[in-house]
């Protein structure tokens, strides 16, 4: 007769964790980027003294957090989680995530169905738990509309600037000038004849191809320090009232906080314009046709 004998079940342990963190900050200045630098260092070192957890990888961004659009990192974060490669996504806050509320929830719920998980840690949230959709729209919506508010602040900012004359904005430097020793635009001789040479072969006749073509052959760099001169190149010289003596400001502006798309003040806003600025390299007095270029 044959004897029973029980078998245990094998000890069953739960999958480490891939997880990975994601840091972003808003501007390139040396304070920030010393703060993204401890930011980096810090969850390396937090999830790797994890025992539960896989080390997957620091993403980080420096820009906006309105939009996805210009966010490498954070697409390259999310192409991970879509093949599988992380589970888990630490992030200070709700606000280094995302400041635009349908793109944040959008993110959310992506990541949710592939049962990937973000810790806000300010917040303390999971976004695994649907419980907690509300209050991350909140978070969201508010960080949005700080972003607004900064926006409209900047802009107020820029336009009073704008109405002084000795603002640094009507001082930019363009081809063709340099700044003096007081930071005001000068003439820079040697560039300055190449701007006169195309004014005067387009005031002959001749197309921007053949001014183009003409340059080339006499080995004459771009402002960019390149051998061919594009045709937009020197429609923008051609277009530009500096030339003249004169800055317009405001020519173009960012229609929607959210997209950061330039657009072209075709008279939406007030144009601000300054004659006699700086020494003319052409004839004197500035062309209105070219509010808007």
């Amino acid at each position: 007769m044959g004897t029973a004998r029980m078998i245990p079940p094998k000890a069953s342990f739960p999958p480490k964790l891939k997880v990975a963190a994601y840091c972003r900050v808003s501007t390139n200045t040396a304070e920030q980027l010393s703060s993204l630098a401890m930011q980096e260092q810090y969850y390396e070192k937090h999830i790797k003294q994890n025992p539960d957890w896989i080390f997957a990888k620091v993403y980080s961004d420096i820009g906006s957090g309105t939009r996805i659009k210009g966010r490498s990192s954070f697409k390259s974060l999310l192409s991970a989680c879509r093949r599988g490669k992380v589970d888990m996504i630490l992030t200070k806050s709700a606000h280094r995530f995302a400041r635009n509320t349908v793109d944040a929830l959008k993110t959310i719920r992506m990541l949710r169905r592939r049962n990937v998980d973000i810790h806000f840690e300010r917040e303390n949230i999971h976004s695994l738990y649907e419980t907690s959709e509300f209050m991350l729209m909140l978070i969201c919506a508010l960080a949005q509309d700080e972003s607004c508010s900064k926006s409209e602040d900047i802009k107020w900012g820029l336009r009073k600037s704008f109405q002084n004359p000795d603002s640094k904005y009507y001082q930019r430097v363009c081809y063709g000038y340099i700044h003096n020793q007081e930071g005001k635009l000068i003439i820079h001789e040697e560039q300055a004849e190449i701007v006169r040479l195309v004014y005067e072969m387009s005031a002959s006749g001749a197309s921007l191809a053949s001014i183009s073509a003409y340059l080339e052959d006499m080995g004459i760099p771009s402002p960019r320090g390149k051998s061919v001169w594009s045709k937009e190149t020197l429609r923008k010289i051609l277009s530009n009232e500096k030339y003249r003596g004169c800055v317009t400001l405001q020519k173009t502006f960012v229609e929607n906080y959210l997209e950061h798309k330039q657009v072209k003040n075709m008279g939406q806003l007030d144009i601000y314009l300054l004659t006699g600025n700086h020494e003319a390299i052409i004839s004197p007095g500035c062309n209105q046709s070219t509010y808007g270029t």
